[in-house]
This record gives C-alpha cells, structure tokens and sequence, in this order.
C-alpha cells in the first residue's frame, strides 16, 4: 500500500527487517534506510553526506533532500520526504534517468 508519511527511529544499526512506514536513521553511520513508499517492499538505502542526501530534523519531523528516485526498481518511485509526509512526484522517462 502506498505510504502518505513515515515515523522515523535513530538507531545505532539498520535493522535487518525494516517495518512498513518507519524511517530508521543511523547517525553513527550516516545512513537512513526505509521501504520503498509505493509498497513494493524494496528497501531504499541513503547514504547522508555532501554528494549523496541531507536530513535535516524540521520540528517533530524529517526531511531527506534531494528525492527518492528508485529507478532501478521495478516500480520506478518517484518521491520528496518532507517532515514525514510523502510527497509523491512525477514518474521519469528512461531518458531522464539516464
């Protein structure tokens, strides 16, 4: 099912089973890693640094910046974390994944 907002958890470790709907943040290794928001149950990995993503805590919410763009899943999720919410984005065409 798709996902409209994430809770969000720092741990130490990645867990090895992500729950549905949860953001887990791992500061020690600037990592945070949830389920793909379409409900493919691909796992999303995000590496936090300069050349990768940014979390910012925003309030009582997160925000991961630039998008989530999965195109190397089968479903092709294309989506903004922002303070918890989904904000979901237009699907992109072969080209412009390329």
């Amino acid at each position: 099912m798709r996902q409209t907002c994430l809770a969000y958890q720092f741990v130490e470790f990645i867990p090895e089973q992500l729950g549905e709907g949860m953001l887990y943040i791992s500061q020690r290794y600037s990592t945070a890693a949830h389920k793909c928001c379409c409900g493919c149950g691909e796992e999303v990995i995000t590496p936090i640094n300069p050349t990768d993503w940014s979390l910012r805590v925003e309030g009582n919410g997160i925000t991961l910046y630039p998008s989530i763009g999965n195109w190397s899943f089968t479903c092709q999720s294309h989506y903004w974390i922002k303070r918890d919410k989904i904000k979901w984005d237009m699907r992109w065409s072969h080209k412009e994944i390329s």
